[in-house]
């Protein structure tokens, strides 16, 4: 997830080492843009789609993570 986080760090306007799963998005530049953003990191990334309304639910990089996690499964099945 190095690179993820990385890219994600830029899209939420934070260092780099501030992005760990229990980061509260709130602390940061989380807003519908931001959503938009990371909608297509993960794509870029994990060639997944995910709600856009989920996404915006998310309390907290490790939400993030869970959500990219269920997606996978659920591409699995």
């Amino acid at each position: 997830m190095s690179g993820f986080y990385e890219e994600l760090a830029e899209i939420l306007e934070v260092e780099p080492d501030q992005v760990t799963a229990d980061l509260r998005l709130e602390s940061t530049s989380w807003d519908s843009l931001a959503v938009v953003s990371t909608i297509a990191l993960i794509d870029e990334q994990y060639d997944k789609a995910v709600n856009a309304t989920a996404l915006a639910a998310c309390e907290t990089v490790g939400d993030i993570e869970r959500l990219i996690a269920a997606r996978q499964t659920e591409s699995e099945a």
